[in-house]
This record gives structure tokens, sequence and C-alpha cells, in this order.
């Protein structure tokens, strides 16, 4: 951050707790690092622990209603048992890995619509635990991810918006108490079977798995209904899979198939087109984290033309950096 907070819980003259992300661009899988720079105020004062999290806004439902929770879903600790002098200068450098379940948030510069992440500092003292800085971090998809939403765009799908939904997926290994979804508006060629696509990553260190769920329409006699797909593809299938094909595939087996059935909790148990790989394809450029920023197809062109700038990211946590309003942890 730009400034340096004063830890309110320890009174006047507390120390000041800064945050510094000298990259807060990142991957899932990846290591995020900084550094904690604490001033002391005008008075010695000991801190019990300086910790880091990575939290985020999640839609729960509970009684029939939904709501929006702030969800700390990964946490490392930086340093513990401090003394810190008066007017002392003490910097704690730390490195958090990315869990790779980290849903996406930025895309070719873009901010997704709904998305929001941040890295928060807290400060716990005897008696007390001082929230004292939130940082925006900006997760971008990993390559494989990337070429899958490339291809939804080339297809014609428009973005519509992404969250984050508390529960666990039907027969999807998950680490995270949370998934997202990236809705789509069906491409013109799918429109008469289809009117919405929702896209859910789940990835691994071996890969990522892909959920598909998709609105599809009725017809004179029959009512509209939910399909649902589930594939695997490995990290490894990134460049030697014609992607815009793939998807193409996946979209028109879901066309074809009947009304998808339910697992538990109301999410999808899935059977055909159940769990496939991708077939191999065309040659596409390889991506790394300079890819990301300059891709060869732009963020308007994929749909994301909307987005969120640093100082809206923060207003949409509610003030809850400070303590504030609903929250679960995972650690």
């Amino acid at each position: 951050m730009v400034f340096k907070k004063m830890l309110g819980a320890l009174g006047i003259g507390a120390p000041s707790v800064d945050t510094v992300l000298p990259n807060p661009n990142t991957r899932p899988g990846l290591v995020l690092a900084g550094q904690v720079n604490l001033t002391g105020g005008s008075h010695d004062a000991r801190l019990d622990q300086v910790t880091v999290s990575l939290v985020t806004r999640v839609e729960v439902e509970a009684g029939g209603e939904e709501h929006d929770a702030l969800a700390e879903f990964h946490r490392v600790g930086v340093g513990s048992a401090i003394a810190l002098g008066q007017g002392q200068h003490l910097s704690l450098p730390f490195q958090i890995l990315i869990p790779w379940e980290t849903p996406v948030t930025d895309l070719y510069g873009h901010r997704l619509h709904g998305m929001t992440m941040g890295l928060r500092t807290e400060v716990a003292i005897p008696g007390a635990i001082d929230r004292g800085d939130l940082d925006a971090v900006h997760v971008h998809p990993l390559p494989v991810q990337e070429r899958i939403l490339e291809a939804f765009a080339r297809l014609g799908f428009t973005f519509k918006g992404a969250d984050l939904e508390y529960g666990r997926l039907h027969g999807v290994p998950q680490t995270l108490p949370f998934y997202q979804e990236i809705e789509y508006y069906a491409a013109p060629q799918y429109a008469s079977g289809i009117r919405e696509v929702e896209l859910t990553f789940v990835a691994s260190e071996h890969g990522v798995d892909i959920v598909l769920e998709f609105d599809k329409r009725g017809g004179l006699f029959t009512p509209g209904h939910d399909s649902y797909g589930r594939y695997r593809v490995s990290h490894a299938d990134t460049d030697r899979v014609d992607w815009t094909a793939q998807v193409d595939g996946w979209v028109r087996e879901a066309l074809s198939q009947r009304q998808g059935l339910l697992g538990g909790h109301g999410h999808p148990g899935y059977g055909h087109p159940g769990y496939g790989h991708p077939g191999h394809g065309g040659h596409h450029r390889g991506g790394g984290m300079g890819g990301v920023v300059a891709g060869a197809v732009g963020g308007a062109a994929l749909g994301f033309a909307g987005g969120m700038v640093a100082g809206e990211v923060f207003d949409s946590f509610g003030g809850d950096d400070d303590g504030g309003g609903e929250e679960f942890s995972e650690e």
C-alpha cells in the first residue's frame, strides 16, 4: 500500500504497518513475495504475531437466501514475539504460495467483473488483533485455463460475470471450500439450444478439472433444463490442443445430451459426457507472466471490457479489512 496504517488496537502513539507487494500479479501454484514494514510508535511495543492471508468475497446460501461473506482461505506466519522499539523500523519478508484452486481475478489487464482478492495483514498484540493492511492481489489464469477462456471468446461467447460459490462440486476433488463460476451468454451458433454457460476450473499441480453447466432452452412441449459436463486436462495439453475445436466439441456434446443428473446438494453428478480428455490438434503460443498482460487476444475481444480499479477492489470488501461483517476461514 502507499500508506502506513496505525495499529489502532495499541492506542495513541501506536506503531504502523505497511505491507508491500513488489509485484501483485500471480498465478495459481506460484509464490507471491512481499514484506511487512513495521515502524515503532511513541513507545515500545510487543507484537505477538504478524500474519498475512488471502481473502476474497464468497456467496453463501443459507435458509434459501444468498449473502456475501468474507472468506480467508490461506494464511502464513511472517513473524512472532517481536519487540518493536520506539521509532524502530523493521522489515519482515514473506512468501505465500498461491493455492492451485485460487480463482482467476484478472485476464489481459482486466479485472473480471464480480471478483475481488486481497492480501490481508494481521498483527496480534496481547489481548487483541489488529487488521492493519489490505493489498489487492491479481490472479491470472494458468496457461491451459487461458487457452480455454480464449476459445470461448473466439467462438463468440459473451462474458456475463464471475462469482465464488461456497460449497463443493460433487465428484470433483477440492481443497478450498468454494469454487468459481465464470458465466457466459451463449454464442449465436448455439443460442437455439442454450441460453448461458457457467465454467468452473478446479486446478491442481497435475492438471485442471473443467466443469460446464449449460442452461438449455426448452422446446414446444419440453421445459428448459440444465446440462452438465466434466473434463480433465493436463498442463501439458496447453500447447498441443486446438482449444477452439475442443470447446466447440464440448458445447455440441452438451446440446445433444438429455437432461443431466444432479448429485448431492444440488451440484452436478456427472454422467455423459462424463470425464473426458481433450483431443490433440493445432499448436498455440506458450504463456509466461509476460503474456498475461500483453496477449495476442485483447481483453475487449475476450468480452472482458469492464473491470475494477484497485480502489474499487477495496470498496467491495465493505470495510471487512478492519473487522466488520461476517467471515469464515479455511486454514
